[in-house]
Order: structure tokens, then sequence, then C-alpha cells
């Protein structure tokens, strides 16, 4: 048989430190776990993709209010999320 990924859900492992998801082959349940750390090389990639967007919400988040600190969420962003 083909493996497939019917089931999108995933959940955060704290022992492995690593996202687990499940893949089926017929009967067969076969667990997958990729480590924070290659998720977190994603994230940065996707960063660097879209670094322009990222910029602009920064400045304007700054322009209302001057701290030294943001936590820009995905609501910011025209775009559904980030890919990582």
């Amino acid at each position: 048989m083909t493996l497939a990924f019917p089931n999108p859900s995933r959940s955060f492992d704290e022992v492995r430190n690593a996202v687990r998801f499940m893949g089926h082959d017929g009967a067969f349940h076969i667990r997958f776990f990729i480590e924070a750390g290659a998720l977190e090389a994603n994230c940065l990639s996707a960063f660097d993709a879209l670094r322009t967007s990222i910029y602009d919400v920064a400045r304007e988040a700054y322009s209302h209010s001057r701290r030294d600190s943001y936590t820009l969420t995905a609501g910011r962003f025209p775009l559904a999320g980030f890919p990582c």
C-alpha cells in the first residue's frame, strides 16, 4: 500500500521536543516526529522569504507606540499565516 495522511491532526511531544503526526499504510498507523529544530529552520526561511512584509508590519506597529519590544501576530499580516 501507499503511505497516506488522511488525518491532519498533530501534537507537540514535549519529551521528544518534536511535532508528532500520523500516517497510514492500509491498516497500519505510522507515527512520525519532526524535531522542533527542523521547523525552526523552516521558520527562518519563511521569515527571509517574507522579510519585506514583516518589516512593513513592524514599522507600522512601531509608528503607533514606540516601545522596545513587540510581538507580531498572524492577525497583523494580510497573509493567512507563515509557512512554518
